[in-house]
């Protein structure tokens, strides 16, 4: 399938956001349009993350999305991007578009200085998980990953 990768713009932020809340779901969220916009939109507007689109090179809707999230490893000492957001629309997938953004994600990391990125992912998103291995990313067992919910 012919893809456009490109930067989202203003205009797309209600569509990705759709995309948003479809990806929230998956992850086993209450569906919340109102929420994923007002998230989508902020971070746009604050120029907190990186947001790239992929897209038909017709045109037209947009087929999924990814979000990276500028950090740093204290052990590199060095920048380095969070790829917290991707998803690919249910009917575009099978069809290249991970594998796109993905790409483009690494592309836009190096010209931006980053010298890694870091994903997670369900244990469960067998498919995710092969295709992250087949364009070279190593699954970390050495380390595991803990969360605390804030009050």
């Amino acid at each position: 399938m012919p893809l456009i990768i490109r930067p989202a713009q203003q205009a797309d932020l209600p569509a990705v956001a759709a995309l948003f809340d479809q990806y929230r779901q998956f992850y086993e969220q209450p569906a919340d349009a109102a929420a994923a916009l007002a998230f989508i939109t902020r971070r746009f507007e604050q120029g907190e993350s990186v947001l790239l689109v992929a897209q038909g090179d017709g045109g037209g809707e947009l087929l999924g999305f990814c979000q990276l999230y500028p950090s740093f490893c204290s052990v590199e000492a060095a920048p380095i991007y969070t790829l917290y957001d991707l998803f690919v629309s249910p009917a575009a997938r099978q069809g290249g578009v991970g594998r796109a953004l993905l790409l483009a994600a690494e592309q836009r990391a190096h010209a931006d200085g980053m010298v890694r990125m870091d994903l997670t992912t369900a244990r469960t998103n067998q498919q995710a998980q092969r295709l992250y291995e087949a364009l070279g990313w190593v699954r970390d067992d050495v380390f595991l990953a803990y969360n605390r919910r804030v009050a």
